[in-house]
């Protein structure tokens, strides 16, 4: 299989050493033919959640929503229509680990080209974050939530440890009190039933 280097136009079996390498390959591809691309799905490992797909679409593809068009509130007329249902796009996968392999290439489109020279330059892929920073840091993030969420759950187990602690302290010094309450009324009710025996009393 060739690598991008020794490739004009795209072609299944053709391989980049990263999502970067063949966004910046189809995107300039598109720059020479006569359109502008779109980053469109990506497919995520279901074991470990690595992006282990990509596709790369024509920016003409899919259809604007009707209710953007058709708004009630809609003050200005709808902005031109950019998307025409352009069937134009790259699929990647990613092969053992550490290469992009072109799995889908629709080359034609559905719509007139434009003039190489007037295809609009969106600025170099290199000023933006790349693909697999985001995925880095994506991955990064949800190892961070994982961490917060056990942070989490380690802390409310102390915290109902902590609690149960004191609703024990507080049923055994309520049963210790119920006990002396008990004894002082016990003791009370001896003192009442004798107190009539003793006021009866006269001295010889």
């Amino acid at each position: 299989m060739k690598v991008k280097g020794d490739a004009e136009e795209p072609y299944i079996g053709l391989e980049f050493k990263s999502r970067d390498d063949a966004r910046e390959f189809y995107v300039a591809y598109g720059r020479r033919t006569g359109f502008t691309v779109r980053i469109h799905h990506n497919r995520r490992s279901r074991i470990n959640n690595v992006v282990i797909g990509q596709d790369f679409v024509c920016s003409k593809e899919g259809f604007r929503e009707k209710k953007y068009m058709y708004r009630k509130d809609r003050v200005l007329p709808p902005p031109p229509i950019t998307r025409e249902g352009c069937p134009a796009m790259l699929r990647l996968a990613l092969r053992d680990g550490d290469k992009w392999v072109v799995t889908k290439f629709i080359k034609e489109h559905n719509h007139e080209l434009m003039s190489p020279s007037k295809v609009p330059w969106r600025g170099s892929t290199k000023s933006f974050i790349s693909e697999d920073e985001k995925d880095r840091r994506i991955r990064e993030l949800t190892i961070e939530l994982n961490n917060e969420r056990q942070r989490f759950k380690r802390r409310c187990a102390a915290y109902q440890e902590q609690l149960n602690m004191v609703l024990k302290f507080v049923e055994e010094h309520t049963d210790h009190l119920s006990g002396r309450v008990k004894d002082i009324v016990e003791n009370i009710r001896e003192l009442e039933n004798e107190q009539p025996e003793n006021s009866d009393c006269r001295c010889v």
